[in-house]
This record gives C-alpha cells, structure tokens and sequence, in this order.
C-alpha cells in the first residue's frame, strides 16, 4: 500500500469518508495548543486554493472554506465579530481599502516589514496611468 503524507489538520468527516473507501489512515486528535497552531496553517493552506479558482462557483466555494477556519479560530482565541469589525475600521483608517486597485512593484527600503511571502519574479515598471 502506498501512502501519502499530508500532516495537516483535516475537517471532522474526512476520516468517515476514507473509511467508506475501505482506505487505511492514520489521524489523532490534536491537543489545545497544537490545534490552535494547526489552525493558524490551515487558514494559509485554503486562502492559497483561492489562486487556482476560476469560476464564481469555485470562488465561493475556497472562500467558504477560508471562513470556516477563520470562524474557527475566532472561537478557539475567543475573539468576538466585534472585535473583528474594530480591527477592519482601525485597518481601512490607517492603510485605507482596495478601490484604487492599486498594486506595488517595489519602494525604498524603510524597514517596513509585510507578512506575506516574498515572490521572486522579473523587476516590472510600474505604469503611469
């Protein structure tokens, strides 16, 4: 039998639905600590599914998936949708939203740090209009 490693948390029902393959698997639940870090990853690995989505169906569908974890984790941190609105209004206030549509090639080193990941490509120029 040839095994596939994922080593990531998985929702309640997967391990039934292996099962009904008559497939063999290994899962154990997780204690407090360990699930919350799990969860933290698992917000990153159904947010990067949003980029081979095409379709509105698709989209809605990764989507939904991005909110169970988020809900999720907003449950296990006990943090309210309260606390969520203030964070999103203190975030539009001081970086403002995504109307302009506007996207960065690059800027001057200031010690800025982002929390994404760095994407090596091709240096662009950015357009004037």
């Amino acid at each position: 039998m040839k095994r596939i490693y994922y080593n990531k948390l998985i929702r309640d029902k997967i391990p039934e639905k292996i099962a009904k393959k008559g497939s063999a698997y290994e899962a154990r639940k997780l204690g407090a600590k360990d699930f919350e870090r799990e969860l933290l990853k698992k917000v990153g690995e159904e947010a990067s599914g949003l980029l081979n989505a095409r379709t509105k169906d698709e989209i809605t569908s990764e989507l939904a998936d991005v909110l169970d974890v988020v809900e999720e984790i907003k449950r296990t941190k006990r943090i309210s949708s309260a606390q969520i609105r203030s964070a999103q209004r203190l975030s539009y206030r001081t970086k403002g939203g995504f109307k302009k549509r506007l996207f960065l090639f690059w800027s001057a080193d200031d010690g800025y740090k982002t929390n994404e990941r760095r994407y090596a490509g091709k240096k662009r120029r950015a357009s004037t209009g």
